[in-house]
């Protein structure tokens, strides 16, 4: 019907099947993976890899701002203990430390700042670049 090479070797399915069956009805066994099998399940582990990749920074981006919140908390309420002692807020946070506040909160990743005016105080939250980001626990969010 066709061209056929007449040097070429040809080997059909039903002869590849067949010398495959006899092989095994000989006892010769033929054990482990093929290269696409291996390739398939080397590109899944892949794909979970970089998953968990990004779904574990996002938790830590998470956890700054959580931080940031609860040491703006604790200043906060350090500075309320010492107006109900004192009767004024405290000038400074170091007036805080030891008795209101065991530690001056700090951290890389952000900075808070103190500041008080008799009658009312401040925090103010700072970004790593040193930039303002505003003197509410909300802004934490920003980091």
């Amino acid at each position: 019907m066709g061209a056929t090479n007449a040097g070429a070797p040809t080997l059909s399915l039903a002869k590849l099947a067949m010398t495959r069956a006899k092989s095994l009805r000989l006892g010769q066994r033929q054990d482990g993976f093929t290269l696409i099998e291996l390739l398939i399940v080397i590109v899944i582990l892949g794909i979970l890899a970089a998953i968990v990749v990004f779904a574990v920074g996002g938790i830590s981006d998470r956890g700054v701002s959580a931080a940031c919140k609860t040491d703006y908390k604790s200043i906060e309420v350090a500075a309320e203990a010492y107006r109900a002692k004192e009767g004024t807020y405290a000038g400074t946070i170091n007036l805080l430390v030891p008795d209101y506040i065991r530690e001056e909160p700090s951290s890389a990743e952000y900075d808070l700042v103190y500041a008080s005016s008799g009658g009312t105080f401040t925090i103010t939250v700072f970004s790593p670049s040193g930039s303002d980001l505003g003197d509410d626990i909300s802004d934490c969010n920003d980091l």
